[in-house]
């Protein structure tokens, strides 16, 4: 197989520098080349023809967003941005991540040992990527009507998500009409990032979106996206019950689990509807087969609308996903699903 041929685009010398060394280390990858500023990168790309670019989010002459956004209209290609864990970063890169960046990774630094983690996966993402579907940022779908109140107060729905589940999810909540059942997302996200993802989804949706807090209640019309970090988000005491964040090693790789809100949420049997999204691995699967076998509803997002069809396809070989979805028919899919009467097959 052809190494992955990718792109560097970073102001920085020493950046460029370090981030060649880190992609170096995998012979499935090549540097077919480095800019300095997204003009030069615009001639590259036409003359190398990478199959992968690393963008750096802020630039001068052109930032990282506005090059972005005249790739995926122009000439759509997997881009895996290069961020920061600031403030600023972290809305850049969800912005990024809305327009249709496959993925990102933070920025290198500190200890060799971290410099050495850090290329491992720059390197997994990158050749990820290489394998994804690029698109021009989050398709519009049309808003769901509004539940009868008898499908409100007796559902759970249980969500995961990765790699390209930023833009889904920019895609599928505003649909949910403000009444839907209390919606629990685990989204593989840095801590710096979820608050402003959360607040940013909030100005889009007609259904609250909140970053959970411990203790929280469930509530009708509120989605609460999980916390990056160190705590894993658990539902506890049933559908009218509260967010439970606890301590605890990684689960299938990661901090927060969807595994572990999936297992947390398979004790509702039918009244849980559970959905996996676009991700890189296999989060979710063993908990989605949990919650199928409690009797729960459960959704995978269609190989053929995913940006990279990992975590569902991973769902499916178990034999965890009940029904295979594109995304476009994803929101309606789960209120019909939260529309049946508990018992219903």
């Amino acid at each position: 197989m052809a190494p992955v041929r990718t792109l560097i685009v970073d102001d920085s010398a020493s950046m460029r520098a370090t981030l060649k060394r880190m992609l170096a280390q995998d012979p499935a990858i090549e540097v077919v080349g480095m800019a300095p500023e997204p003009f030069a990168a615009r001639e590259m790309i036409k003359q190398l023809n990478p199959d992968v670019l690393t963008l750096d989010v802020e630039m001068p002459g052109m930032d990282g967003l506005s090059f972005l956004e005249r790739i995926m209209r122009l000439r759509p290609m997997p881009v895996v941005m290069c961020s920061t864990l600031t403030a600023r970063g972290a809305e850049v890169t969800i912005e990024a991540l809305r327009l249709g960046a496959v993925d990102y990774v933070t920025k290198p630094s500190g200890t060799p040992e971290d410099i050495e983690r850090d290329a491992v996966l720059l390197c997994e993402k990158v050749k990820a990527a290489a394998r994804s579907v690029a698109r021009a940022g989050p398709q519009r779908l049309p808003a769901q009507p509004t539940l009868a109140a008898g499908a409100v107060g007796d559902r759970i729905i249980a969500l995961g998500s990765s790699t390209g589940g930023v833009e889904a999810l920019f895609s599928l909540l505003p649909a949910l009409p403000e009444n839907c059942p209390p919606v629990l997302i685990v989204q593989h996200m840095p801590a710096a990032f979820t608050r402003n993802f959360a607040e940013r989804l909030n100005g889009e949706c007609r259904v609250q979106v909140v970053e959970a807090t411990d203790g929280a209640p469930v509530l009708p019309g509120t989605v609460y996206i999980a916390p990056g970090g160190q705590r894993h988000m658990e539902l506890r005491g049933g559908v009218r019950g509260h967010i439970k964040l606890r301590e605890g090693d990684p689960v299938s790789g990661h901090r927060p689990s969807v595994d572990t809100l999936f297992h947390s949420v398979a004790p509702l049997g039918a009244a849980a509807v559970g959905v996996i999204l676009t991700g890189m691995g296999a989060d979710g699967a063993q908990g989605m087969l949990a919650m199928r076998r409690a009797g729960a509803r459960t959704l995978g997002q269609s190989r053929e609308t995913c940006v990279v069809w990992g975590m569902p396809r991973s769902a499916k070989e178990l034999g965890a996903v009940e029904h295979e979805v594109g995304l476009s028919g994803m929101p309606e899919a789960i209120l019909k699903a939260c529309r049946e009467k508990i018992g219903s097959v």
